[in-house]
């Protein structure tokens, strides 16, 4: 279940230069599937969350068609390269367009308040090239914090005072649920609050299961791990973040005692 991942922070000084040149020559060659088991670790099941599955398409014309999952090819791999190169994870630069890389598009098209879509056609690829850095929802909240806004959808990790990493999210669905404790509403809670303790691999709690999780209220409340994380609010009030990034977000907050601000804008 879990994925080998590379080290996420090195890939923006490793890839920048790789990517720009390799995004602005618009390359779309398409090649065969790999097929290797680290290749194929890639989940099938999510690619079509929110919308009908993706069929397998190759180039007609260089540097122009529109890029969603299911597509495989060196213009792909551009976009891997590219959106790394700006914080967001988009998994293995392996050409392929997957789960992953769909969530990396979408957490970059929230943050530069385009349509989201998970496709990559002429307003995003445009964007790529000189995208808007994330708003700032607490500019002096400190050099290590996490901040969060329901409304775009977005995780944003702030390291030294810089942008880390930004992930797409989905936080409490809103809806009416009940427990043997009673019954509550899914919301996810605005407010400042803090780390309090990490809960590695899966763990089984009465409403489910969370994978590495980063609690921030208690052990009630956390950013964890799930394969599920579309793009309406769907958790009982958690933060879900894909899987790929549970995988190490872990490693970049402090824990306890990282600044986690959630914002309702």
């Amino acid at each position: 279940m879990r994925r080998v991942l590379r080290p996420y922070l090195l890939a923006p000084l490793l890839t920048t230069g790789i990517a720009a040149a390799a995004w602005g020559q618009g390359a779309a060659t398409a090649h065969a599937a790999p097929t290797s088991g680290a290749a194929a670790s890639t989940r099938a099941a999510p690619a079509a969350r929110d919308g009908p599955r993706a069929h397998l398409e190759t180039a007609s014309e260089p540097g122009t068609r529109v890029l969603r999952v299911g597509m495989r090819g060196t213009d792909v791999r551009a976009l891997q390269h590219r959106l790394a190169a700006w914080h967001y994870f988009p998994g293995r630069f392996d050409g392929y367009f997957g789960p992953f890389t769909q969530e990396a598009v979408w957490a970059f098209q929230e943050v530069q308040h385009l349509t989201v879509t998970g496709q990559v056609g002429s307003t995003t690829r445009k964007a790529l090239a000189h995208p808007r850095p994330p708003r700032a929802l607490v500019p002096g909240g400190g050099r290590l914090r996490v901040e969060i806004s329901l409304s775009r959808r977005t995780l944003v990790l702030y390291r030294s005072g810089r942008v880390a990493l930004i992930s797409h999210v989905s936080t409490g669905g809103g809806y009416r649920y009940c427990t043997s404790s009673g019954c509550a509403r899914a919301i996810t809670p605005t407010g400042n609050f803090r780390t309090t303790a990490y809960l590695p691999g899966w763990i089984n709690v009465e409403l489910g299961r969370m994978f590495n999780s980063v609690f921030f209220i208690g052990t009630k409340y956390a950013i964890h791990g799930e394969w599920y994380v579309p793009l309406r609010p769907v958790s009982h009030g958690c933060v879900r973040i894909p899987m790929d990034i549970a995988g190490f977000f872990h490693k970049l907050v402090r824990t306890p005692g990282t600044p986690v601000y959630i914002r309702s804008s």
